[in-house]
């Protein structure tokens, strides 16, 4: 205990530290619906002892206290719990921004119902039934016609929504990058303001803190963040497993387009990257995401992935060397479908219009050629007949060749480097000529009889013709049921992306009410500290009084 004066100086300690907690209780209750706030605790501590006397065997050390003072205002967190609560919202955000995606493609496709896509190939399907009852009816061959044109303008129609959604998707990925820089240079500007406070050993920057901690929660939704604060008070954060803010600063990312032709924006990092060689380091690994290894984090891997890094055709899904670069890539992967469905719709009326055989020359040379015995053909008998679908800017179908003294038609084949050569999405339309003069429809026999055969195997491919959605489809179907399992799988992927982002949700939920049972403020508790503060500031001042007047009564007494 002091002695003299000393013990004014013990209670004007009490005093100063019963008034600064009651400042730290009535900020807490002032800030007690404020977003992000986290509460503030005062810890006190003893002033320095002054020893009077050592101590020596069987006495006791001679020190007098002076009081006692606010060790620290220490932030209520659990850093256990915000590491916890960081990578679920990372994975939150990636799970729902993939479910977001797959449910707007599916109401891409699904115009009213799935009525307006489905409905034009059903309508196409239907004119050729009607077709092979009379081939030779121009009214039906001109209602052909018209439901060609109308499935190709749905289908391309469906194709360049997909693109456009991409080109958002795209746009979506370049403001994320831009957001993340952003965050990154303020909590780069605060931990120098954080330092500038803190660096006198007095004050702690709570509210600065505060708003960093708030930065990083965010930061963490568009990628894995991990992150280490220095004895300075200095955070420093990795994004995606690179440094991103450090001592020397922020080190914002970039983006690049890898493909003129889609304009797609690639994230990259510029600080480990040599452009003038185009070597750059791409921040996102998109190969093998996975629960497992918890690379299934951030909302711009997930529009990176669900976008593609292209726009999806039949080619893609040839085999599975070529399937495994969509696969995954939601936008993509049914642009791939969709064009396989055209497409292959569309090369199966031209081969029964057209049919194609080989020829092999003497000299061991084989041509694709117009087979002209089973071919139909138009009512003047002409030959090569018309095809449904055109290439655009394109070759003719056939050149007429002589081989070995004989004429053949020899097919033009498409150049598999060179896209606009394939009867594909984009590059074909239907025949004008069979617009001009619809007599130009094949519909006869070599010998002028009406070719029903030809007819009813337009009729019959709708549900003969099998092939497969993809690679990893083992059961073929038709082309009404490739639309539907098209349709199928994507659904099926909305409910586990949808299911991935309800547990997701549930779990952040469930991690964040732990933390604010933490960093909350109970205004009952707050209320109780003011109660004990205030009484433990009467209780300074009765202290002093007493001290005051065994003072007065001491030097008074003297006189």
């Amino acid at each position: 205990m002091a002695n003299g004066f000393g013990s004014l100086f013990v209670g004007a300690s009490g005093l100063m530290s019963a008034q600064n907690s009651l400042n730290v209780t009535a900020n807490n209750l002032a800030n007690v619906d404020t977003k992000g706030y986290v509460r503030e605790q005062v810890r006190y501590t003893d002033q320095n002892y002054i020893t009077t006397k050592n101590p020596t065997k069987g006495t006791n050390m001679h020190q007098t206290g002076l009081g006692v003072s606010i060790g620290d205002v220490a932030h209520a967190r659990d850093i256990f719990l915000d590491k916890a609560y960081r990578l679920e919202t990372g994975r939150s955000a990636f799970y729902s921004t993939y479910y977001e995606v797959n449910t707007q493609v599916e109401d891409l496709f699904q115009e009213l119902d799935g009525e307006q896509f489905k409905g034009a190939v059903g309508d196409f399907w239907q004119a050729f039934q009607e077709l092979a009852k009379t081939p030779e009816d121009t009214t039906i061959q001109n209602l052909v016609l018209q439901k060609a044109e109308l499935f190709l303008t749905r289908s391309q129609s469906l194709y360049s929504d997909l693109q456009s959604y991409q080109t958002n998707l795209n746009q979506q990925v370049a403001d994320s990058v831009d957001k993340v820089n952003k965050l990154g240079n303020r909590i780069y500007e605060l931990n120098n303001i954080i330092q500038k406070i803190e660096s006198g050993g007095v004050e702690t920057a709570m509210t600065y803190r505060d708003e960093r901690d708030n930065l990083i929660d965010e930061l963490a939704s568009y990628g894995a963040v991990s992150y280490q604060e220095n004895q300075f008070g200095f955070m420093n954060i990795d994004f995606e497993g690179v440094e991103f803010v450090d001592e020397m600063g922020c080190h914002n990312m970039g983006i690049y387009v890898e493909d003129r032709t889609t304009g797609f924006y690639t994230p990259y990092w510029p600080q480990t990257t040599d452009e003038a060689s185009g070597k750059y380091t791409k921040v996102f690994k998109l190969d093998n995401i996975s629960v497992e290894y918890e690379t299934d984090i951030g909302k711009i891997k997930a529009l990176l992935k669900a976008r593609g890094d292209k726009y999806g055709k039949a080619s893609d899904l040839v085999d599975m060397e070529s399937y495994s670069k969509v696969q995954d890539c939601t936008v993509t992967e049914v642009e791939a479908q969709l064009d396989r469905l055209t497409t292959t719709i569309i090369n199966a009326i031209n081969d029964i219009y057209c049919p194609n055989t080989t020829y092999t020359s003497p000299d061991g040379l084989t041509y694709t050629v117009l087979d002209t015995e089973n071919c139909a053909r138009n009512k003047n008998g002409d030959l090569p007949p018309e095809e449904l679908f055109v290439r655009i800017g394109q070759k003719e179908r056939y050149t007429e060749t002589y081989i070995d003294g004989q004429k053949f038609y020899v097919y033009n084949e498409p150049n598999p480097g060179d896209d606009s050569t394939w009867y594909a999405m984009g590059s074909v339309t239907v025949n004008d000529d069979l617009k001009k003069v619809i007599t130009l429809m094949p519909a006869y026999r070599k010998d002028g009889a009406v070719n029903y055969e030809m007819a009813n195997k337009l009729a019959d491919m709708w549900t003969k013709t099998p092939f497969t959605l993809d690679p990893t489809d083992t059961e073929p179907t038709t082309f009404e049921g490739y639309y539907d399992k098209m349709i199928s799988k994507l659904g099926s992927k909305g409910n586990v992306y949808k299911t991935a982002a309800e547990t997701m949700e549930s779990t952040v939920n469930s991690v964040e009410n732990s933390r604010k049972q933490v960093t909350g403020v109970s205004s009952d508790e707050e209320l109780t500290n003011l109660v004990k503060y205030q009484s433990a500031y009467n209780a300074a001042s009765r202290y002093i009084s007493v001290i005051s007047e065994m003072t007065e009564l001491i030097v008074t007494g003297l006189v």
